[in-house]
């Protein structure tokens, strides 16, 4: 009964409480409560304390320190750490070392690996074996001897030269020892750092007192960092004074004769638990409270009982989450009648978030209908396409789960047989997960035997589980950018707008970046005779490089009738190294350093491609800056891009042009493999068909096995142009040219007044 009774208020609050009283009350015995309490607890009253109290006040003001670099030093750019926790200089919690042999690298070692290696930052093979094969996913470490206690000493110095700054405790296990990861790494958790701990399965030498112990290797045992540090320079030593066959009774006798550290199995009132298996013991069989609450199992002869012991741990584990989810289902009920909007304000399924609301018509998330065998709702645009690959195991779950579910709540007085489904629902919500809703047709079976036909509609949730951070390649912003500018003669005199933005985006911060300008002349343009329409734009590019010492702007000309993005970039592509960043832009994008350096970080050689979606500003006529309201049912007027200044002026009009894929970021590397599989499945006459039709990120897209990042970018803001539809291109690109080109226009609202003053223009 007395668990049931509440405070009205926790803790934290009644402590507050009390002092607000206390303020309350001080502040009728004087003029400043602060001053008394200080003079009552100082001493006597000082009259100077008030004065005291608003000098340091002044002294810890803070001043706001305007940044200011002399032009005359040079500049040079601050190249920040990889990880963030670096220049804090935080730490990992926990790294593990795994001794294996040349006779159990491939199959104990391997079912450790599989077992829990995605619970842990780090997990390391150590091995005396020579030049030993790694198995894949695996990094293993080749001591070149196998003596126990050489292998010993030369892992631990490894530890400590490679990765002693990095982590705080280090766990040494055999291959021969099943672990319970979660376990293991909410205790290493709950220990403080700032100790010498030794803490595993205590075992007595032979012949020595009770407190000369040492950690049992077969059951694994922890080291803190600060004792690994102080035990390194004694490891050549031990190696020479300790004679021992077992490499864990060497380890703690080096501890005890060296630094007088013994082995211990509880610490801060944390127990280090382990469990003997018997030979040919039964894991799923066995049910003692000493294994169940085991950290770690020796010894474990064979890879499958790796995989038996992992999965009967892995269903306790599961057990386990179930029952708590169970309790905080219940408390949040009990809870819920006390809140002001009672059981109505209860979520299905208890404790996650309530389905998103719109607030607008705009907001509101569209449900996907789909059947066993097809989706309405397809990524290119089709009305029906078949349902295959992840989608459909997706929906095959569901179906088995809803299945499941009903027979779990009915049995044993009413089974369900699937016989098809009816209809099929589905949406993401972003603060919940995927929703499904379905309309089954069941064949119920009752304990009697007697069958009927029912339609039932079931609601399923596939909640948002714990976020994890993908496995990506390094990538780093020191990288140098070369950026590509493919130039029409219609785009000659917009060329040096972009050259000054360039200059003062990329050339006074000094970016690390290059531009090659490709200068396409047409079949009759600057022949002999003729001036040169590009003769503007050499010179520009002169008087940059003339300012900026140190700089060179290449140019390329080709001439072509038909310019094609995909041969243009064949022309550039051969002229740099392989390793090279391209960053393909066109003469209305004004990259900036915050542009470059997602580049940078969204092009990944071997991996992935970025091609971002830049924000188009509307036709000035249409929509000024600072729009009026439009007609009622218009809609929203068009959003500003994100990060927007006010202090800068009015918003800008316009959208994020998802039509448009001219600007990109790859690789040279990438580019050339992709290109070579063009080259490889298309030949001849329906080669140079293709590539009529075809740009840069239709060959990643279709000729690539990279990853296609492709994100809005608010640092790419392009003035309002109507772009060239050339006639040669394909239909498709034609078709998305057009239709940038109409709804860069305007907005909704912009466009609807523009309408409606033309009719009333009209009417008069």
């Amino acid at each position: 009964v007395l668990s049931l009774v509440r405070p009205p208020l926790p803790p934290t609050g009644l402590r507050t409480s009390l002092s607000l009283l206390r303020v309350s009350w001080i502040q009728g015995e004087g003029e400043d409560p602060c001053v008394e309490a200080v003079g009552e607890r100082g001493g006597p009253r000082n009259p100077d304390s008030r004065a005291r109290l608003d000098q340091s006040d002044e002294d810890f003001k803070p001043r706001i320190v305007p940044y200011y670099r002399d032009p005359n030093k040079p500049y040079k750019k601050v190249l920040r750490t990889r990880y963030i926790q670096t220049e804090l200089g935080s730490r990992e919690r926990l790294l593990v070392a795994v001794l294996t042999s040349r006779a159990t690298l491939s199959t104990l070692a391997v079912a450790v690996n599989r077992t829990v290696a995605h619970h842990f930052p780090r997990l390391l093979y150590f091995t005396g074996q020579r030049g030993a094969r790694a198995p894949a996913g695996m990094q293993v470490v080749s001591h070149g001897d196998e003596r126990p206690a050489w292998l010993m000493s030369e892992t631990l110095r490894h530890l400590h030269t490679h990765f002693g700054a990095d982590y705080d405790w280090f766990f040494i296990m055999q291959d021969d020892t099943y672990v319970q990861a979660p376990r293991l790494a909410a205790l290493a958790g709950h220990l403080s750092i700032n100790q010498d701990l030794y803490l595993g399965r205590a075992e007595e030498f032979i012949g020595a007192g009770e407190q000369a112990r040492y950690c049992h290797g077969g059951f694994g045992y922890l080291l803190s960092r600060s004792l690994l540090l102080r035990l390194r320079p004694h490891l050549d030593g031990c190696r020479g004074d300790i004679l021992s066959a077992r490499p864990d009774e060497w380890l703690g006798r080096c501890l005890i004769d060296s630094l007088g550290v013994g082995c211990v199995s509880q610490h801060q009132g944390q127990q280090y638990r382990s469990f003997e298996l018997a030979k040919n013991r039964d894991p799923e069989k066995e049910g003692s409270l000493a294994f169940l609450s085991a950290f770690a199992v020796h010894p474990v002869s064979e890879g499958t009982l790796m995989y038996r012991l992992h999965k009967r741990f892995s269903a306790l584990e599961l057990e386990r989450a179930y029952s708590e989810i169970e309790q905080l289902q219940a408390q949040i009920r009990n809870l819920t009648v006390l809140t002001p909007e009672g059981e109505a304000g209860l979520s299905w399924p208890v404790g996650l978030p309530a389905p998103f609301t719109p607030r607008s018509r705009f907001e509101v998330l569209g449900w996907d209908y789909f059947t066993e065998q097809h989706t309405f709702s397809c990524a290119d645009g089709a009305p029906k396409c078949p349902l295959q690959g992840a989608s459909r195991a997706d929906v095959g779950d569901a179906l088995e789960t809803a299945l499941e579910q009903l027979n779990r709540r009915y049995q044993p007085r009413l089974r369900f047989q699937k016989q098809r489904l009816l209809n099929g629902y589905r949406r993401f919500d972003p603060a919940r997960g995927m929703e499904y809703t379905l309309d089954l047709l069941l064949e119920c079976v009752t304990q009697r035997g007697h069958r009927r036909a029912l339609a039932r509609r079931v609601s399923l949730l596939r909640p948002l589980s714990r976020v994890e951070i993908l496995p990506m390649p390094y990538v780093t912003e020191a990288t140098r950018v070369q950026l590509v500018l493919p130039l029409l003669v219609a785009e000659a005199a917009a060329a040096l707008a972009f050259l000054e933005a360039f200059a003062a985006n990329v050339l006074e911060p000094r970016e690390h970046a290059l531009l090659t300008l490709l200068l396409v002349y047409g079949p009759r343009e600057g022949g002999r005779g003729a001036p040169d329409p590009f003769l503007g734009v050499k010179a520009a590019a002169a008087e940059l490089e003339r300012r900026y010492p140190g700089t060179r702007l290449a140019w390329l000309a080709v001439r072509a009738e038909a310019p094609s993005q995909v041969r243009l970039m064949d022309v550039v592509s051969k002229k740099h190294p392989v390793d090279t960043l391209f960053f393909l832009t066109t003469v209305w994008t004004r990259p900036g350093p915050e542009v470059l350096n997602r580049c940078r970080m969204n092009a990944i050689s071997g991996w992935q491609a970025f091609f971002p979606v830049h924000f188009q500003e509307f036709n000035p006529a249409l929509s000024p800056q600072r729009s009026p309201p439009g007609p009622p049912g218009a809609g929203p007027d068009p959003p500003s891009p994100p990060g927007a200044d006010p202090s800068r002026g009015p918003p800008i009009a316009g959208r994020f042009d998802r039509q448009a894929s001219a600007e990109g970021c790859f690789y040279n590397a990438d580019y050339l493999a992709a290109r070579a599989r063009l080259a490889g499945e298309l030949a001849g006459q329906e080669e140079e068909e293709a590539l009529e039709g075809l740009e840069v990120m239709d060959v990643f897209l279709r000729f690539s096995g990279l990853h296609l990042f492709r994100a809005v970018e608010p640092g790419l803001v392009q003035k309002f142009s109507l772009r060239d539809c050339s006639p040669r291109l394909s239909e498709e690109l034609y078709h998305r040219c057009r239709l940038s080109n109409l709804e860069g226009l305007g907005g909704r609202a912009q466009l609807a007044m523009a309408l409606f003053e033309q009719e009333q223009a009209n009417s008069t």
